[in-house]
């Protein structure tokens, strides 16, 4: 594949997952499928789920390669023991292959790249799942196993839905898919009942700082609590906030705060325009991120009468001050809902990305306001 393609599978900056052998923090679900392969139990579809950035398109193609590379189970009586791990070694032919997306019997099916338009598309159409219905009618060279990877379920239209439904229930032989869900709830529920379910959990921060690592990226140990915080366990997140100095925003983000109900709007707009310049789109999708973070963590603290581990210093008196009741939390919980979403409509029909952080920050400010009025 072209390196001018983005490949929407694909953190930027990051190895693509297919690139990744080992994956940290999932061994119940690895363990899962391999007992259900050495049972010869293997269902022909998988819906692969949880948070994003934890792991599930890595699983996806680690068991891929492993389906791909690894003879059927024989109970004969020269039959080699049951496999114990995953691991495909990557000087194999088969491992080699599926990483240069040249394995004939694997198949990919995610947003197309539009070339006229010079973008990729929004969702996977039911032209795309055609694709992967043609391929499925041709014989595998070898007799063997075929694979189909759909990353992700989520982006596919209802004609799109309906179309790999009818797949799954007449799935051919010798086939296994593997469905990445973000969002499994919001699928067709015949899709879901159409699949065993392998979820992945969040990461700890053991874990989490190990993944980043091996992706790429790096933290210093006094800071993996805090980003372990903010990435909510997801190392995708991760890896983005130390790209984008994260962790220097929310800093920034829980000072411009601690001034509520009496808003530095100073302050406020330096925040605002460092997600405003030109070509800042990713600093402008993490600053509204990290405000919806900070509001959960919010909302979250009030209802349960308990704060959470400090991500930036300041942010627990911050939180203990805006959120003193369950009431409070309510109320920030309902601001929640609608901030972000808001910022982020606006930047699809290009309204001005720091005028949207400033309203963002002064629908807050508004919100202290009224609290401390009551």
């Amino acid at each position: 594949m072209s390196d001018d393609i983005p490949e929407p599978d694909r953190t930027h900056g990051a190895p693509h997952p297919r690139a990744t052998q080992r994956l940290i923090g999932q061994a119940l679900a690895e363990t899962s499928f391999l007992d259900a392969f050495n049972t010869g139990k293997l269902h022909h579809a998988w819906l692969i789920t949880g948070p994003r950035g934890v792991g599930k398109a890595t699983l996806a193609w680690r068991l891929a390669r492993f389906l791909l590379a690894t003879p059927e189970p024989d109970d004969g009586m020269f039959a080699p023991p049951p496999p114990k791990t995953l691991n495909i070694p990557g000087a194999n032919p088969i491992a080699h292959r599926v990483k240069a997306l040249s394995e004939p019997r694997l198949f990919l099916l995610r947003r197309p790249y539009d070339e006229k338009a010079e973008r990729l598309r929004a969702e996977i159409t039911v032209d795309e799942v055609r694709k992967l219905k043609s391929y499925f009618t041709l014989s595998a060279a070898d007799g063997g196993r075929r694979v189909a990877i759909v990353d992700s379920v989520d982006d596919m239209n209802t004609s799109a839905a309906n179309a790999l439904l009818k797949l799954l229930e007449e799935p051919p032989a010798k086939v296994t898919l593997f469905l990445i869900s973000h969002q499994p709830a919001r699928l067709l529920p015949t899709i879901r009942s159409r699949c065993r379910e392998l979820r992945l959990l969040t990461l700890s921060t053991n874990d989490l700082s190990a993944a980043l690592l091996q992706a790429g990226g790096e933290v210093a140990p006094e800071d993996q609590s805090a980003l372990a915080e903010l990435a909510d366990g997801s190392v995708g997140e991760a890896f983005e906030m130390t790209n984008l100095d994260g962790l220097k925003l929310y800093s920034a983000l829980i000072r411009v705060l601690s001034t509520l109900p009496q808003l530095d709007r100073q302050m406020a707009l330096t925040l605002a325009e460092a997600g405003g310049r030109k070509g800042g789109e990713a600093q402008f999708d993490l600053i509204v991120a990290l405000i919806d973070r900070f509001l959960a963590r919010l909302a979250r603290a009030g209802t349960l009468r308990q704060l959470p581990p400090e991500a930036a210093r300041g942010e627990a008196a911050l939180i203990e001050r805006l959120a003193p009741s369950p009431g409070a939390a309510r109320l920030w919980a309902d601001v929640a809902q609608t901030l972000g979403n808001r910022a982020r409509r606006g930047r699809e029909v290009n309204l001005d990305p720091a005028a949207l952080l400033m309203d963002m920050v002064l629908k807050i400010d508004e919100t202290a306001g009224t609290l401390a009025q009551r």
